[in-house]
């Protein structure tokens, strides 16, 4: 099948957003595919700050980027927007990074008034990154995702459901891409 980086663009390890991405990393690699996780936060501040793009985080960042078929990236919505270590992150990689690419984004926030984020923030960024797709994105509720004393997570049915669905339309869009010529 195909190789898919998944992206979290949170800033806390502990956060909600990061805990989802890792429970539909394991959905992926049960449908076939090799699933790469990828932490923003773990890119040491100073490179992302500074914009090292030589800084062997970033190139090693930007190498799995080009190795990938498919990413997913997951934030949380902080006003109205992704995260800005996401932000720094983009900035950082190449203008058609994602040239070929499916990508599925994926949000989540403590209130319904940020589902717009997905569309009118994210989406332009990875569009104007040369995506080749970008599936149908989802954001969920903090109060959908409940992290038990364990670190299990769990998911209420609603959003399980339409969880399940994006992920496994992102699946399928993996295995339809069309060739397209390198971008020079």
């Amino acid at each position: 099948m195909a190789t898919v980086l998944s992206v979290s663009g949170s800033p806390s390890a502990s956060s909600r957003t990061n805990r989802l991405l890792r429970h539909l990393d394991r959905r992926l690699t049960a449908q076939g595919h090799e699933v790469i996780p990828l932490d923003v936060r773990t890119i040491p501040a100073e490179a992302l700050l500074g914009a090292d793009f030589k800084h062997p985080s970033i190139v090693e960042a930007t190498e799995l980027f080009a190795r990938v078929d498919g990413v997913v990236v997951g934030t949380p919505v902080y006003k109205a927007s992704y995260s800005g270590v996401l932000k720094a992150l983009l900035d950082l990689l190449p203008q058609y990074a994602l040239a070929g690419k499916t990508v599925l984004p994926l949000a989540t926030g403590g209130s319904t008034a940020h589902v717009l984020a997905i569309d009118y923030a994210l989406r332009p960024v990875l569009s104007s990154m040369g995506a080749a797709h970008i599936v149908q994105g989802w954001f969920t509720l903090d109060k959908d995702i409940t992290v038990h004393e364990d670190g299990s997570l769990s998911v209420a049915p609603v959003a399980t459901e339409a969880l399940d669905q994006v992920v496994d339309q992102f699946s399928a869009a993996l295995g339809h891409r069309p060739v397209l010529a390198a971008v020079s």
